[in-house]
């Protein structure tokens, strides 16, 4: 069954059933539970969803032009969900999850020029039902590898049936070209064939540098045309 496989690799691969086997008996018994805070943190997505796009509308009425090009949503998976909490050395436990991971509910807004970053991010923290937990600019402080963004968490609530619950949700706003690479760098850097080497973090680096003066350009282009 395991021929060809090295006593380190055995190891690694008994590890990761054991632990496939632990999330699937956690799964079974609190199942119920999991799915129904998924299903909360999916309403927020929505909600978040719907308060961008409401600006999208308004400011396309405004500018005669759309601020935003495109909006991602994920959830994170369960093995993603467990990952995050031991690195944090705690337990799994639905209560776990809601108090110590503010990423699992995740929305990317993609947008055509930097100013629209943050007009829009002004606009969403002005909202009297949205509150800010935590800001990363990493448009205006670049991560060392040359990743851009701005990352905001916030909580907002959800209307069920019988109550008002309040959930957490990850924002990251980009434009095209942050986008673009990020993208790009996730998959060079995480293929599993392929060892990534210190010369292709020196090329997606200056690719960085390349895509943030792409944004400055655009930004020159956008003042002069008056949008």
């Amino acid at each position: 069954m395991f021929a060809g496989i090295n006593e380190e690799q055995l190891v690694k691969r008994l590890s990761l059933t054991a632990r496939e086997e632990g999330i699937f008996e956690w799964t079974r018994k609190k199942g119920m539970a999991y799915r129904r805070l998924m299903s909360y943190y999916r309403c927020a997505i929505k909600e978040v969803e719907t308060k961008f796009r409401v600006l999208d509308e308004e400011y396309s009425l405004m500018n005669d032009r759309n601020p935003i090009s495109g909006i991602k949503s994920r959830l994170k998976s369960l093995p993603s969900i467990v990952e995050k909490l031991e690195r944090k050395g705690v337990d799994l436990s639905v209560e776990a999850i809601e108090e110590n991971l503010y990423d699992v509910a995740g929305i990317r807004v993609i947008c055509s020029f930097v100013q629209d970053v943050y007009k829009l991010a002004e606009a969403l923290l002005n909202q009297d039902d949205v509150t800010l937990i935590c800001v990363k600019d990493y448009i205006k402080h670049p991560k060392e590898n040359g990743y851009r963004s701005l990352h905001l968490i916030i909580e907002i609530p959800i209307f069920l049936e019988k109550e008002k619950k309040m959930m957490k949700v990850e924002i990251q706003l980009r434009t095209i070209a942050m986008d673009c690479w990020a993208s790009l760098e996730h998959q060079l850097r995480y293929k599993k064939s392929t060892e990534f080497t210190e010369e292709m973090q020196a090329a997606l680096l200056n690719c960085a540098k390349i895509s943030t003066e792409l944004d400055r350009e655009m930004d020159f282009l956008r003042e002069k045309a008056n949008i």
